[in-house]
């Protein structure tokens, strides 16, 4: 599956975005919200990428993860992704991380419109939730603008460098209005 908007591609992640990828996580910024942490090396990166690549090919699938990159320069600049629940429920949950340098452009929020409309459009989902922690401002911003609805507060629900943070559940319906 590929996707695209008006500035970004995103395409599916292979084994030649590793590097791309071990870049985006290693930047600080990325990793004050990421459960993941700051990997050692490549090979540790490698090693965390694999299985979302392997999944590629299970039917039925279960994980689309996508690199972001620069319709104008196809320079990589982050990942998204939806993760499938496979289940009577329909429902996926998205992610997305972009790399600093591209922060406050709107392109996460770009890109997370557009998994939404994949989600109801291709997968034919009922519900796409995400989850942010209370303290990260601009992923909430991000899924305001994608219309997608807070609705409540997890508590101590995401593990971030050993400790448990407070999240908010954001998500958006089928029947929902969307742009």
């Amino acid at each position: 599956m590929e996707l695209e908007t008006q500035r970004l591609n995103l395409k599916t992640i292979s084994l030649v975005d590793i590097e791309d990828i071990h870049k985006l996580h290693s930047y600080p910024e990325v990793d004050e919200y990421n459960t993941t942490g700051i990997p050692k090396d490549l090979e540790a990166t490698k090693k965390s990428v694999e299985p979302f690549i392997r999944a590629q090919s299970n039917s039925p699938r279960k994980y689309y993860t996508f690199k972001i990159s620069l319709k104008n320069s196809n320079e990589f600049i982050g990942i998204a992704g939806i993760t499938l629940s496979l289940d009577k429920f329909k429902a996926g949950e998205i992610y997305y991380e972009i790399a600093p340098p591209h922060w406050n452009m709107g392109y996460a929020t770009e890109a997370v419109k557009r998994l939404i409309k994949a989600g109801f459009e291709d997968l034919m989902l009922h519900k796409i939730e995400a989850n942010t922690i209370t303290e990260n401002i601009g992923s909430k911003r991000v899924l305001e603008k994608s219309g997608m609805i807070k609705e409540g507060l997890r508590r101590k629900v995401i593990p971030v460098r050993g400790l448990w943070k407070d999240g908010f559940l954001y998500a958006i319906v089928e029947d929902d209005p969307r742009e």
